[in-house]
Formats: C-alpha cells, structure tokens, sequence
C-alpha cells in the first residue's frame, strides 16, 4: 500500500458517526484506522504486509469522493442559470437548504463525502409545482337511455330515448395582477356538445325526468360544440394556507358567461345530474330551473358578475360565507339586448368543519329577483322574487343527507313552492365501497293562480290544476373503474301537474359515465 497516502488518512480525525451514514463506509472508516496504527509503528515494514484489496477501496474512496465534488458543482451552476432566468421559480427549500455544505468535522474526507451525496441527491430533485399554479383539463362523456310508458308520455305511446353530452372543462392559472393588489387571476372554460333529447312528458310541474341531454340548435343532425362557460376569477388571499393546503380567508370576483349553479343553491347530495339524481326538481331548485326564474339562455348559461367573501372558521370549527350576483336575463342572457332589470341573487352560507379542515356539512340561504320574467301567459314581463334553503350534511361516513326548500314570494308560474329531500348511501356496508345508493322525493305546489287560471279554462292543459304533484326517484351508482361508472336509474311521478285524476307512470333509464 502507497505508504504517504496511508499516513495522510491516519493523520486525520476519525469522524463522527453522524458524518458516515453509509454502513460501508463506516466498516471502512474503522478498517482503515486499525490499518494505520500498523503503518505508523512498522513504517516500510507494514507496506510489504497491507492488504492490496483494501488499498485499493481506499483509492476507489477517494475517486467517488471526487467525483461527487464535481457533480455537486456542475449542479450549482445549473441551479444558478436557472435562477437568472426571468420569472423562474423559486427553488424548492429541500434544495435552499442543502446547497451550503454540510459541515463535517474537522479535515474529515469521511464527512465532506456524507454531505456531497446529501447535496447531489437535493440538487437532483425536481422542483416541486404548486398545483395552484397548473393548468387542469377534465373532460367527461355522459350517456342516457331512458324508457317511459304510455301513461306518462305526451303522445300517449311508450317512448324510449338515447341521448350523449360531453363536457371539457379547462382552468387556467395568469398569475397576479399587481395594480389590484396582487390578486390571483385565472381564468376557466368550458365546451359543452351532444346530441338527442329527452322523452317528453305529458303536462307536469317536473320540467324533465333527464337532466342530461342537449342538443345544439340546429337540430339532431348537428354535434358541434358551443361555449358554455367563458368567465375570470379574480382571488385576494386573506390569510395564510390551511390544514391539508385548502385555501384561506379570501375574496373573490367572477366576470363572464357562467353557470349560476356553479355559485348559487349549490348541493353536494343532488347538484349533479351526472352522478346523481336525473330529475330536474332534484338537481336544482325547481323555483329557479324548472320553474324559470334564472331565465338564462336556451342552454342555463348567462354573462354575469359574482363577488364573494369566504371565511373558513379555522379557529372555530365552522366557516361561513356571503356572496352576491348580478347576471343577464331574458334577451340579456345570450347577448341580444342590454342587461336591463337583470337576475339579482343573494346567498349566505355556512360550513360545519372535520378536523381536517373538511366541510361535513352546508347550509346555504338565499333570495333572488328577477325583472325579465314573464306572467302565466309567458309573454309579458313579470318580476319574480323569492327564496330557497339548500342543505347537505354527512352522518357518520356513509349517510349524505339533503334537502331543499323554495318558494316564489312575486309573479306568477305553475308552481309556487317545492320541497325535495333524500339522502345518498355508501356501499361498504355491501362489500362495494365506490358504489352508492340514492333516493329523494319531492313535493311541488301548484300555485293558486295557476289552478284558478286551469279551473276558468281547463283547454290550458285539459284539467284543474291543484295541489302537489309528487315525484320519488332512485338510483344505484356501480363504480366499474376510476373512470366509469354505470347507473341503473328509476322514477316515479304521481298527480303530474296538479292532476288529481292522472295516472302515476314511472321512467326507467341507464346512465353512464366516462371521466378523465
């Protein structure tokens, strides 16, 4: 063995166990000091006895000692080119904090090697992206068949129908604006196409039995998409990041063509007639779709203006929020005239919290009015007022309760007041812990204008209208894979429209669902 390169590493302080974090090169710390004492005491006489095979993982040592010295500092300067870069990220803290050295012990070579290859390995890393600051693109297929019999229909013949809508929602992060001070932008879009429509109803308070279908207005023969959603949101953060990174106490600002049931009457147990209930008085609050007082455009969409305060109650176990909404009605929602006497809806809502930071619950309480609705005659222009209580809250981990309440308190319709309740089940109890059952009746009111309208003229729908009809729905949601899902789906109306004579009918139908 090279006896200079010996009395060197002998010279030298054993280091610090902390300092060899490989279990090799700690056996090879101590093999190397029982070799010294030996090289000091025999001098040239120890060279002819070392071991050939250690001296040479000694000088493996020292080249692998090397050579991370030289990767450490080809990465450096990478680090420092990316830096310079306009707009370039911040660099990730596990590699802020491991750039400076490590400080071995005094002249340890065992040390310096340790802290390189913690070094190395932290430059190597990539950075990581705030999820925030991403583009997301989801986009979903959604296909119904449905079978209704002769009772039901409007033809008084058994209808079957197949219908397909697809959606491709994308958000898009524009950083800060700087003049509103520093206020998170980003934008969203959504492209909604399908073809086929519903099967149609004999005269009825429920505006569907299928929320899904849509169909362009050129008719069945033409696919083409439109943009159904097109709007910024504008974010002022008010305080710090949350448990499990959910967003803080914040303001927001919403401008453009929007769902206003993005915003509004939201419900986590029926607001989704993708996964959910099919039925329109389940999916919404019937006052405000099935009864029209959002008179949006010929698809629910309308431009507008959302402004919102949200406080997440981190310190109280409970959040709550107010929000206000201005947005387009009538000729006004699709662009064709000013947006005089425009939807104006109010909402406050409060969240009960999981110690996670997890909402288990909602309550949301709101008031609307609307200047471009009509009378029972449709065709001349009526304020509409009212308002609606929209609940969901979670029972144990299984139990998904709702309920909704609206009541038209100004103008006229068919129906004035409507309550829908159910609930949505989960499947561990049965071995099947993606699936879910739901069920949820609802009760609509025929209003006293419409039945006093009905009982002078019965050639308005051909009978007297009064009190409720009656609609009961069920569904079981089968989770074949992470990306679709299969749903038998059954339901039953009585009394359609207010007809105490009318027979009660069921629609049976099939929903599918492809998500990505």
């Amino acid at each position: 063995m090279d006896q200079p390169l010996v009395t060197a590493l002998c010279t030298r302080p054993s280091p610090p166990v902390a300092w060899a974090r490989p279990a090799r090169t700690l056996a090879l710390a101590l093999a190397a000091a029982g070799l010294c004492g030996g090289a000091l005491a025999a001098g040239k006489a120890a060279e002819k006895k070392a071991d050939p095979a250690m001296a040479e993982q000694l000088q493996q040592l020292m080249v692998r000692m090397q050579q991370l010295e030289q990767r450490n500092a080809e990465l450096e300067q990478q680090v420092k080119a990316l830096a310079a870069r306009p707009n370039a990220p911040a660099a990730p803290a596990a590699v802020a904090a491991t750039t400076a050295p490590t400080p071995p012990a005094a002249g340890s070579d065992w040390g310096r090697l340790g802290a390189l290859e913690q070094q190395v390995k932290a430059l190597a890393r990539p950075a990581e992206v705030d999820p925030d600051d991403s583009l997301t693109v989801e986009t979903s297929l959604v296909a119904v068949g449905q079978q209704l019999g002769s009772r039901g229909s409007d033809t008084g013949h058994s209808q079957g129908r197949l219908n397909y809508r697809g959606d491709i929602e994308v958000g898009v992060p524009l950083g800060t604006v700087a003049a509103l001070g520093d206020a998170r932008f980003s934008g969203f879009g959504h492209l909604r196409f399908g073809q086929g429509s519903g099967v149609a109803l004999r005269p009825s308070h429920t505006a569907t039995v299928n929320s899904v279908p849509f169909e362009a207005g050129a008719g069945p023969d033409e696919a083409y998409a439109i943009v159904a959603q097109a709007w910024g949101q504008l974010e002022w953060d008010l305080g710090g990041g949350r448990f499990n990174d959910l967003p803080g106490n914040r303001v927001e600002m919403n401008l453009g063509k929007i769902d206003l049931f993005g915003f509004f009457d939201q419900n986590a147990v029926a607001g989704d007639e993708g996964a959910q209930f099919l039925n329109n008085v389940f999916v919404h609050n019937p006052m405000l779709d099935s009864g029209g007082d959002i008179a949006a455009d010929a698809y629910g969409f309308a431009p507008g203006l959302r402004v919102a305060y949200i406080d997440e109650g981190e310190d109280r176990g409970w959040g709550w929020g107010a929000s206000l909404g201005v947005f387009g009605s009538g000729a006004a929602a699709h662009f064709s005239a000013g947006p005089r006497r425009p939807l104006v809806i109010g909402q406050l809502e409060f969240s009960p919290k999981l110690i996670n930071g997890e909402p288990h619950g909602s309550y949301r309480l709101y008031a609307w009015t609307n200047g471009q609705t009509t009378d029972l005659g449709g065709e001349t222009a009526q304020r509409h007022s009212g308002y609606g209580l929209s609940v969901d809250q979670k029972l144990g981990r299984e139990w998904n309760l709702f309920g909704r309440w609206g009541q038209r308190t100004s103008g006229d319709g068919a129906f004035d007041k409507a309550l829908t309740v159910g609930f949505e089940h989960g499947g561990r109890a049965w071995g099947r812990g993606s699936d879910a059952v739901g069920l949820a009746a609802g009760f609509v009111h025929t209003s006293s204008e419409w039945a006093q309208a009905t009982a002078l003229d019965t050639s308005l729908v051909g009978f007297a209208a009064h009190g409720n009809e009656q609609i009961v729905e069920a569904y079981y949601r089968w989770k074949l894979s992470d990306h679709l899902e299969l749903t038998p789906d059954l339901q039953w109306i009585r009394r359609a429209g207010g007809n105490a004579d009318a027979p009660g009918f069921m629609a049976v139908g099939l929903r599918a669902a492809v998500g990505f």
